[in-house]
């Protein structure tokens, strides 16, 4: 899909860097010589492909590498110098308001980041929660959620309860609150879902996946298919993030797989998946399965688009038209 294409609708603290460094830094998405200005000259989902390919294998990096490596990213992808940055407590955990200049004050998008339950920070996604916000005129919370193997599930998923309860305590309504994110933030982001309406806590206005990560036992019939598209994910990698995530524990258990939750009673669903990812299938279970338990939901497929492509916002016009479909859902949801 080039520039406004229409996607295919279904409806119903930082850390220190271990990684060596030759001529170049490399994180996902875009290599720049050490020390280079953070300019994006190139545009194109060729571009993002040709990048990418130039990355070393995740299995010949420790956590700690992969970490800083896609920490990385805020050097090539700034939030833009307009945006205001606030560093809270959520309660508990860092967390980053991100204000765009004339949005409301009223109104909050919950942001969770993806990088498989096991990598990812306010640092990797900031540029992109910022242009959420910015398109759904309203201010996002950013959450740096505790990460696996050392803060293992339910870790995550408690951390989101308690940012949105945390929202509901500075005055917030439940109704002026979208939660969203991406890959493992998309399943994260269902999973909270579930898990407040499970504790009896007032429901937000809806939520937003992109990509998601909802099936831990990485069984969807994609991960097969789309193996020589997908230049991001692959079964062995998520298998081990999710066995990071999950430990000993059962990968199907729902708070950790939303796919296999009930699903009933969530708020409205917006789904969106690139057509050449492995997770296709998991973004289309979730949409199956929402809409049997009478979740109002729509899964757009954004054909020839990759895994989280909104991530690479500054090379992508599909990324821009999809972060503004966001936005629309948004207010629409949050009146």
């Amino acid at each position: 899909m080039r520039g406004n294409a229409e996607p295919e609708r279904e409806n119903g603290q930082q850390r220190e860097d271990p990684c060596s460094s030759d001529d170049h830094v490399a994180f996902q998405g875009i290599v720049f010589p050490e020390g280079s200005a953070s300019v994006v000259t190139e545009r194109g989902i060729h571009v993002v492909r040709e990048h990418l390919a130039k990355l070393p294998p995740a299995n010949s990096l420790t956590t700690e590498q992969r970490r800083a490596q896609y920490d990385r990213a805020e050097r090539v992808f700034p939030t833009p110098a307009d945006v205001a940055i606030e560093r809270v407590k959520a309660p508990e955990r860092p967390a980053e308001w991100l204000q765009p200049p004339g949005v409301r004050a009223d109104a909050v998008v919950l942001y969770l980041h993806g990088g498989g339950y096991v990598i990812g920070s306010v640092r990797s996604h900031r540029h992109l929660a910022a242009a959420i916000a910015r398109a759904a005129a309203s201010r996002a919370l950013i959450l740096d959620y505790r990460l696996a193997p050392e803060h293992p599930f339910p870790a995550a998923l408690d951390d989101a309860v308690a940012a949105y309860q945390w929202l509901l305590g500075q005055g917030i309504a439940p109704g002026r609150v979208v939660l969203a994110g991406d890959s493992a933030g998309g399943g994260l982001t269902v999973a909270t879902l579930v898990a407040l309406r499970d504790r009896g806590l007032p429901r937000p206005a809806a939520g937003v996946c992109i990509s998601p990560w909802v099936d831990l036992t990485c069984s969807g019939a994609s991960y097969a298919t789309k193996a020589t598209t997908d230049p991001i994910v692959t079964r062995d990698g998520v298998t081990a993030l999710a066995q990071a995530y999950v430990g000993h524990g059962d990968p199907k258990t729902p708070l950790a797989s939303p796919l296999f939750a009930d699903l009933r009673h969530l708020p409205p669903l917006l789904v969106q998946v690139g057509s050449e990812e492995v997770l296709l299938d998991d973004a289309r279970g979730l949409g199956a399965r929402a809409r049997t338990a009478g979740v109002e939901v729509t899964v757009e497929e954004w054909p020839a688009m990759v895994h989280v492509w909104h991530w690479f916002l500054p090379m992508l016009d599909e990324a821009e038209h999809a972060v503004g479909v966001i936005g629309d859902f948004v207010r629409a949801r949050i009146g």
